[in-house]
């Protein structure tokens, strides 16, 4: 059984064969309401087990840890649960472990009672450079074998358990790579350096965090797109894919240069930093998903992003395309009908037949939604107050990185070769 049950985990995990490829999640109906609620906080610190000699940290940026307790030699329950309720069943963790004597150890993973493991163990010594944990060193320990028509998220187990090797040095345990708000900053500050761009801040956080802005192209432009990334914490590939996208769309190719001359990019790539060093699983601080308040703004984040869209418009820049970034169980594009007509009609169906013929045998879901309103989701609102084409880019979890590179290097090229097409008709 126990046999059985990494089989089936390593098939969910890596989108196997017994798992239907994710159809995505129902359009929204009805207004969110957006209102600040309150949110838990972690106890931060050390955990020592003095017996074992083994210890356990949540004391950095991205962790999360809500309970811990020993129940056996070398065997331990780690509880995790949300910053508040209810939310997207997308239980996020991070940990470090290590012991006085090299040892290994179990750690088992215990969610709420509707929630499911989803990402996949990442491990890292430094905190910067993160492999998969072994799948024969994690053990799902009640999973259910999909039936026909079950997705990937619902085939998912509930509770699983990790077999970990500690040593004298913290081991870094956590369900993406990390990325917070330091090394996002860090890769702006570096990708300004290295290309001669502006860095600034439009906004605070509900926190108190920067929001800050990149902007690339030619300044005086009137003719910009936007890109946007990180308003759920955990979606670290979706990060992965804006950020090729961007360093394409920065590139000092012919293409880029010709694109950047008459167009200006504006790139927010990190929304919710409160949420991502929190170790959130998917709200800002004020206990909202971003992704819900593009009708009333109640949110400083999705506020900050606004005014500068609306400045811009009224100093008169025109904006054709907005992307918005996430990660889900598979591939999936959520795009409006076309029925909704932008500033460059059939863009992104246009786009995304582009990418498909150029990744060899891709082909992820596209959903498109028949209701703009309430706009709600940032898609919705680029399109309905700015007329851009806009689309909802999410890749899958389990994406291998260099494919993540792809799409979006991919992206980013289709993109400017039809914008370019389109504008000299």
């Amino acid at each position: 059984m126990k046999k059985l049950s990494v089989l089936l985990l390593a098939l969910t995990l890596t989108g196997g064969a017994c798992a239907q490829q994710y159809q995505g999640q129902p359009p929204i109906r009805a207004a969110v309401d957006t209102s600040s609620r309150p949110t838990d906080r972690q106890a931060k610190g050390v955990f020592p087990f003095n017996e074992d000699g083994v210890y356990f940290s949540n004391d950095f940026d991205g962790a999360r840890i809500n309970g811990i307790e020993r129940t056996g030699a070398n065997a331990y329950t780690i509880t995790i649960t949300p910053e508040n309720a209810p939310i997207n069943m997308s239980p996020w963790y991070a940990f470090q472990v290590w012991s006085k004597t090299p040892t290994e150890v179990s750690v088992k993973l215990v969610y709420p009672d509707a929630a499911r493991h989803r990402y996949t163990p990442q491990l890292s010594t430094d905190g910067l450079q993160w492999t998969p944990l072994a799948a024969d060193r994690l053990v799902a320990d009640d999973a259910s074998q999909p039936s026909d028509g079950a997705s990937s998220a619902t085939a998912r187990p509930k509770s699983v358990t990790l077999r970990l090797q500690a040593g004298t040095a913290p081991l870094w345990v956590a369900g993406q790579e990390l990325h917070t708000s330091r090394r996002v900053f860090g890769w702006l500050d570096d990708i300004a350096r290295q290309h001669h761009l502006k860095v600034s801040e439009i906004g605070k956080s509900t926190g108190g965090r920067p929001l800050k802005l990149l902007t690339l192209g030619n300044p005086a432009a009137k003719k910009a797109i936007v890109v946007i990334s990180r308003q759920h914490p955990p979606e670290v590939t979706g990060y992965f894919a804006m950020q090729s996208f961007v360093d394409t769309l920065a590139a000092n190719t012919a293409l880029a240069k010709k694109f950047r001359k008459d167009w200006t990019v504006y790139v927010v790539p990190l929304m919710n930093p409160d949420g991502v060093d929190g170790g959130f699983w998917r709200h800002n601080v004020g206990g909202i998903d971003l992704n819900r308040d593009w009708a009333d703004f109640n949110q400083p984040e999705t506020r900050a992003v606004r005014d500068f869209l609306q400045q811009r418009a009224q100093a008169g820049t025109k904006f054709y395309f907005g992307i918005d970034f996430h990660s889900t169980w598979d591939d999936i594009y959520y795009t409006l009908d076309p029925k909704f007509v932008g500033n460059m009609p059939g863009l992104v169906p246009e786009w995304l037949d582009r990418i498909q013929h150029e990744i060899p045998n891709y082909k992820p879901v596209v959903q498109a939604s028949e209701r703009l309103e309430p706009t709600t989701v940032s898609r919705n609102y680029f399109l309905k107050q700015h007329g851009m084409e806009a689309i909802v880019f999410e890749i899958g979890d389990n994406t291998p990185r260099d494919k993540i590179r792809q799409k979006g290097q991919v992206g980013a090229t289709e993109l400017m070769k039809l914008i370019l097409a389109k504008t000299a008709r």
